[in-house]
Parts: structure tokens; sequence; C-alpha cells
């Protein structure tokens, strides 16, 4: 049996009724047209206040989130700690608003989540998204190489200083800092802010994290770029590296603007775009990869490098990632053989947290296979336990 056709160690977690809720949410998520109309419905009934939040909360959110709070997602992570060996990465999954007080609460909300990290070994990571700090249109500006006016420069100086709180206040407490990636016509910009800032923090090792997003063509070189500035340098490389979120959403801006999408071809070269990354990242020292990838080849080329760089299982500059809700089977098998493996556990007030639960179950129908996978697991494990 392959490492990942386990459904044992795959569902050790979960009770009857959990597996029975989540062979019902698969099953849903499997039809399209199912999960455009449920979430038009959801959205309707949340604008409209209608009283739906409690079956949200136990059905879907309870799936695929940790909880409300920090403090509400601590059972969730001590359970995937203590008896599958599984980390966990809290993810404020609430989308920004475009004000200052609302960048200063989000700052505020990692700073909180860097205490809780310091405090739990199952909190390894904290994670934010650019745009949690700072104004869209800020890095677009950047991006496009337009100038700022002077106000806009005071603005952006205090997203500089708030991205440098984040990560001065992690490299402090040695918690990493995963950042997350976003649109392309905006990412330059943050690019250049975390390179800055793994340059000022990753002396003596990966505390700043950026991502790349293999669905786009020019990332393998953009990593190799880096490779050579920070061997020049002398810091050190952390580097979430996935496939990538806003697929169709690049798409249509490079048609609606007339420039090529910076989207690879086919689903094939950004597959093997990804495992060039890895590669990549597996032969050069000094860097340090958190494999986000519910992929299982990718998965298995990633533990057969990590053999041939004589990498141990257990090594702190590699981890794996997957998302919780999904991909049990690989997150808990890879944990039973020793990996590092750490779930993003969303969190947030229901309400609030749905846009991301929503995108969530339109991505996993776009993904050939990922469902149909899921399902068949899950089968297979109700029909061991005789559900």
């Amino acid at each position: 049996m392959k490492l990942f056709d386990n459904t044992v160690v795959a569902f050790s977690l979960k009770s009857d009724s959990q597996l029975e809720r989540a062979y019902f949410l698969f099953k849903m998520i499997q039809i399209e047209p199912m999960v455009k109309i449920g979430s038009a419905v959801t959205n309707f009934a949340l604008k409209a206040h209608l009283p739906i939040e409690g079956l949200i909360k136990s059905t879907v959110f309870d799936h695929f989130c940790g909880g409300v709070s920090e403090e509400d997602c601590l059972p969730v992570i001590e359970k995937m700690y203590s008896q599958g060996n599984v980390y966990s990465v809290l993810d404020y999954s609430v989308e920004g608003k475009d004000e200052e007080a609302s960048f200063d609460d989000s700052l505020n909300k990692i700073l909180k989540i860097l205490n809780f990290c310091q405090e739990k070994e199952s909190l390894p990571y904290a994670v934010f998204k650019p745009t949690g700090l700072g104004r869209f249109a800020l890095y677009q500006k950047i991006t496009e190489k337009k100038p700022f006016t002077s106000s806009e420069q005071e603005e952006w100086n205090r997203v500089v200083a708030r991205f440098h709180k984040a990560c001065k206040t992690a490299q402090e407490k040695d918690v990493s800092m995963l950042i997350d990636a976003e649109e392309s016509w905006m990412q330059d910009a943050a690019d250049q802010l975390i390179e800055e800032l793994m340059e000022t923090y990753n002396k003596e090792k990966a505390i700043v994290f950026n991502t790349l997003q293999m669905y786009r063509h020019d990332r393998l070189d953009y990593l190799k770029d880096l490779h050579a500035k920070a061997s020049e340098k002398g810091y050190y490389i952390g580097m979430k590296v996935v496939r990538g979120a806003y697929m169709e959403k690049e798409r249509e801006r490079a048609k609606e603007k007339g420039y090529r999408s910076p989207i690879c071809d086919s689903k094939q070269m950004t597959d093997e775009n990804y495992d060039n990354a890895i590669k990549f990242m597996m032969e050069n020292s000094k860097m340090a990869l958190f494999a986000g990838t519910h992929n299982e080849n990718s998965s298995y080329l990633l533990m057969k490098l990590a053999e041939k760089h004589h990498i141990k299982n257990d090594d702190k500059r590699l981890w794996f990632g997957q998302l919780y809700g999904m991909s049990d089977h690989i997150s808990f098998n890879l944990a039973k053989e020793g990996y590092n493996v750490a779930k993003y556990l969303p969190f947030g007030p229901v309400r609030d947290v749905m846009p991301y639960l929503i995108r969530r179950a339109e991505e996993n129908t776009s993904v050939a296979g990922q469902t149909s996978r899921e399902l068949n697991l899950l089968k297979t494990e109700r029909q061991r336990r005789k559900l």
C-alpha cells in the first residue's frame, strides 16, 4: 500500500460523525452547480441577516476552520499535535478593509498570534497577507512603477513599519513568519519589501518567508535571482511554495488589459514549475522550504529529494503544509513518518470567514481529481468502519 492510501492513519482523529460530515461536504463540493448556488444563497442569507450562522458553523465552518478566535482553536490545535503529531498555523481569514484602523488591528492580531506561538510548541509559524497591513492600490502603484503623492508615501512608510514590527517581533520570539502571495499586479512591491525583511531578519536562519505561486511562469527565475542576491548579501531564504490561488482572476485581467497572462499554459507546466522550484531549493543550502501542497506526486518527490540530499525527516528547514479539513491522507501519514507537517487553520467570526470558505469550495471544484480523491478515501474509511 502506498503511504497516502492509509486511511486508518489519515482519519484517526475523526469520529464517525465527523467522517460522515466530511463525506457529505465533499459530495456537495463535487457538484459544481451546487457550489455556485450554495455560495450565492449563503452570501444572500448573510447579507440579509437570516439566522443561518448556526447551520454554517456546524457544517462547513467546523470542517474547514478551527474556531472563531485563537482561544477557540486550542482544542483542535492540541488534538492534532498530541494525537497526530501535526502542527498548526493560525490563519486569521477575515478579508481586510482598506482603512488604517483595520491595518493596525491586523498588526495587533499578528502580534497576539506571535505571543500564542511563543507559548505553544504546536504553533511554529505565524502568517499574514500583505494587504492585511496596507492598501492594495499602494502595492499596485509600486509594482506599476508609478510615483507616490506625498501623502501616499507617508501611508506606505506606515505599511513598511507594520511589516517590520511583525517580523522583528517574530525574530525576537523565534517564530517563523509566512507572508502570503497575492495578485501579480501588486506582488512586485510585496516581493521587494519582503526581500528587505529577509536581509534584515534572516541573517542566522530563515525567520521571514515569502510565498511563490508556481502557476506563474516567471517564479522559478525569480527564485534563482533571489538566491543569487541572498548568496551575495549573506542571508537565508525562507519560501512557502504553492501552486496558487487567483488563476481565473489573473487570466481575466490579462485578457481584459491585453497583456500576456502570467499563468502557465497548462496544469502540467504548473506541476513541472512547482517540482523544479522544490528541487532548486533542496539543492541549495541557506534555504528553508514550506511546501504548501495537496499534490501527492509533489509530496512523494519532496520525500525523495530529502533522502537524496541527506535531510532528516524532522529537519526544521523542511515543512509540508496543507489546509485544515483537506488532504488528511497526506498530512497525517507524513507526520507518522516523522516529517514536519503543519495544517493552515483558518479562524474568525463565522460571517467574516465565509468569503474565504466560499473561495475554498470554488477552488476545490476547479482542481480536477482533488475532490474525488478525498471522497474515495472517505468512502474507503467508511467501509472499513462499516458505517
